[in-house]
């Protein structure tokens, strides 16, 4: 009889607070996934990769399926999800009035 192990989990108060991202660059090897989580900002021509994720190929096979499936639930409680005309392009113009200083 094999006993259920548990994992215990820790989140640290910084790691909690998240950091906000726009934009995700995903590239990979025959070995592994990365994935660039980039904030840009109107205006602003130049962006920072604010956290870098690196996954094998099994894990990232396992977040694509834990996304979708966090996405269907989300929209069948909340409504489809409007995706941008194209999906591919870069929002640098974030629209709204341009502020001077």
């Amino acid at each position: 009889m094999q006993e259920e192990q548990q994992l215990n989990i820790e989140l640290t108060e910084d790691v909690a607070e998240g950091i906000y991202s726009n934009l995700a660059i995903i590239t990979h090897s025959n070995s592994e996934f990365v994935l660039d989580f980039i904030q840009i900002m109107p205006g602003v021509p130049k962006a920072k990769v604010k956290s870098r994720i690196v996954l094998t190929p099994q894990h990232a096979k396992r977040l694509m399926r834990a996304l979708k499936d966090n996405i269907t639930r989300f929209e069948q409680a909340n409504g489809a999800i409007a995706e941008s005309e194209m999906p591919n392009a870069f929002p640098l113009n974030f629209g709204g009035t341009k502020g001077m200083a």
